[in-house]
């Protein structure tokens, strides 16, 4: 089908072109659409109602001559059985059987490639996560890897090459409170006793870094290590230890919800080689910068922000000058410094996964680079860097909120949600819903082998689909089926799911909207269903069986392929259902 829809897609951009301009006017884009509801056709153009208003004629009058010059051609003659307005100019295909057959080989061709596109050229990188080094990831760190994964994974199918980058502190005061906290462990005191530091951090984990420290122990994090001197007055040694701690922690985190990183940055490097103040020195040459007060300001209201922003405050006496105690610059200015770097580095496109409230630091960082871009003629984009936005989760557990987490003193944990659920459901839940929509994770859902667990939902489908498979004892080069003998309206409903996902797939790396994959997903799965129930596939006639078994196989890569995409697995078989999956379609 993907052939079928090249074909139209060209015919259609010819008609359009010809329309109009006979009257001199741009034509419309050749884009078709999904009809809201199945009954109008498979397929539908809205051109009509664009080119009326250019034309200054009505939609109906122009759908149709559209659909006159649309009949001539050699394409819609083999691909549409039929082409009918409705309302005010839509104009709806209906598909020929033929079409919609041909994406069960096209499926079956391309294998783990179906929806794919080829290489691009293009340099992305995606940054997530971020963590800094000062406890365990929590559960909105684990929405933030599902999303930063599975928008790289979207983006690779586009063939785009990827680069997931992780960027954290290991420095700065939340660093320095985190070796004071460790210090105090080590010493004896605990959250709660006289001299216990406010700005400590009070979780388990804090007891275990300092054991660990005081045995000398020897820490190996993907981008790091060191090891401990043992000795409570060396403060230094802590920070560093502790940080190369809980980087391995996150690391062994990550690791269990299937994300790796390409690369590290650390904001300490910013400073210590020297990016920071070049950054501020070259936004001070670009003009765009002010002293007031005894701080110095950057005209972000030039590039519609709603005020002008600090770059960097009144230094109190005594200050670190180098500002990695947080004491000078504001926390966009080594942002801008970043993302310069990141521009530097080869990178035309770069996409931060961020909370929401970050949404302020957007304007601030895309401000300093134009203002940089502008002086210096570096041909960075208006809109450079792209954001995903997402708010933090909601965790439920027994129809109660879940809170606290032992561990880390404070919060749910991703490992937590990990072990009371499944790595599938948590990845899957956690992109299940618009990034920026506010989200519940429901433990007892993520927990039920029914029809209300999305994920167990979709994966049944592949698992049903592997035990019949499984039982078929006929010819199983699937390649040389009789596609023709598939002609239920639930096989017909079925193909045309399966031929929706390459386009489903490129909408979906454009928007950064892995939520769509999701939504796809369970569509297709309750499409899948409606066949399973309607239709028998261990069938007396061999042709007809081998035809549907060739379906069920197309369908279940697709469930694969979409499934990979969100970092989830496709089972091929199921506690409880295997053995009734089987006997149920022998009947």
């Amino acid at each position: 089908m993907i052939q079928a829809k090249h074909e139209l897609q060209q015919a259609l951009q010819g008609a359009l072109a010809e329309l109009a301009g006979a009257a001199g006017v741009p034509a419309p884009a050749a884009a078709f659409e999904s009809p809201k509801q199945a009954e109008h056709g498979d397929l539908a153009i809205t051109a009509a109602m664009p080119l009326a208003r250019a034309l200054k004629r009505s939609p109906r009058e122009i759908a149709e001559g559209l659909v006159r010059a649309l009949q001539a051609t050699p394409a819609f003659q083999r691909w549409v059985q039929a082409l009918e307005i409705a309302g005010p100019g839509f104009v709806n295909l209906r598909l020929s059987p033929a079409a919609k057959q041909a994406v069960v080989a096209e499926v079956l061709a391309a294998g783990a490639a179906y929806g794919c596109q080829p290489g691009s050229g293009r340099r992305v990188m995606v940054e997530f996560v971020s963590a800094n080094p000062t406890g365990p990831l929590h559960v909105g760190h684990g929405r933030n890897a599902a999303l930063g994964d599975s928008i790289s994974r979207l983006l690779e199918t586009q063939g785009d090459h990827v680069q997931r980058e992780f960027y954290y502190n290991d420095a700065g005061v939340q660093i320095n409170n985190l070796a004071l906290s460790t210090q105090c462990r080590l010493k004896g005191l605990k959250p709660g006793d006289d001299g216990w530091p406010a700005s400590a951090y009070n979780g388990e984990y804090i007891a275990d870094i300092a054991a660990d420290f005081a045995a000398k122990k020897t820490v190996h994090a993907d981008d790091r290590g060191f090891t401990a001197s043992g000795d409570p007055e060396d403060l230094d040694g802590m920070r560093q230890f502790a940080v190369a701690y809980l980087r391995r922690e996150q690391d062994l985190d990550l690791r269990a919800f299937g994300v790796k990183f390409d690369h590290y940055f650390l904001e300490s490097s910013l400073y210590t080689s020297g990016r920071v103040e070049d950054t501020v020195r070259r936004m001070v040459a670009s003009g765009k910068t002010y002293e007031k007060d005894g701080a110095l300001w950057l005209r972000t209201t030039d590039y519609a922000d709603d005020k002008d922003r600090v770059m960097r405050k009144s230094t109190p006496v005594g200050a670190d000058s180098t500002g990695l105690d947080g004491s000078v610059y504001t926390y966009f200015v080594p942002d801008v410094a970043y993302h310069l770097a990141k521009w530097e580095r080869g990178f035309t496109q770069v996409i931060n996964v961020q909370g929401t409230d970050h949404h302020g630091t957007m304007a601030r960082v895309r401000a300093g680079l134009q203002a940089l871009s502008e002086t210096f003629n570096l041909g960075i984009p208006a809109g450079y860097p792209d954001y995903a936005l997402y708010k933090m989760i909601l965790v439920m557990k027994d129809g109660q909120e879940v809170k606290l987490s032992k561990r880390a003193g404070s919060y749910v944990t991703l490992r937590d949600l990990i072990e009371w659920t499944s790595r599938d459901a948590v990845r899957f839940f956690l992109v299940s819903r618009k990034s920026d929509a506010e989200f519940v994770f429901d433990i007892d859902l993520a927990l039920k082998a029914s029809d209300e667990n999305p994920v167990f939902y979709v994966q049944y489908a592949h698992a049903r689909i592997c035990s019949v498979l499984a039982a078929y004892q006929g010819v199983r080069d699937f390649h040389a089926a009789e596609l023709s003998l598939l002609t239920a309206p639930t096989e017909a409903a079925l193909m045309l799911k399966l031929a929706n996902y390459p386009g489903m797939l490129t909408r979906a790396a454009a928007e950064l909207a892995p939520h769509d994959v999701a939504f796809y997903l369970r569509e297709l799965a309750a499409t899948f269903h409606s066949y399973y129930a309607a239709e028998r596939f261990l069938v007396g006639d061999p042709a007809l069986a081998r035809a549907r078994m060739a379906l069920l196989a197309a369908t279940a890569q697709v469930l694969k392929n979409a499934l990979g995409v969100l970092g989830v697995s496709a089972p091929e078989a199921m506690a409880r259902e295997a053995v009734a999956v089987v006997a149920e379609a022998a009947q």
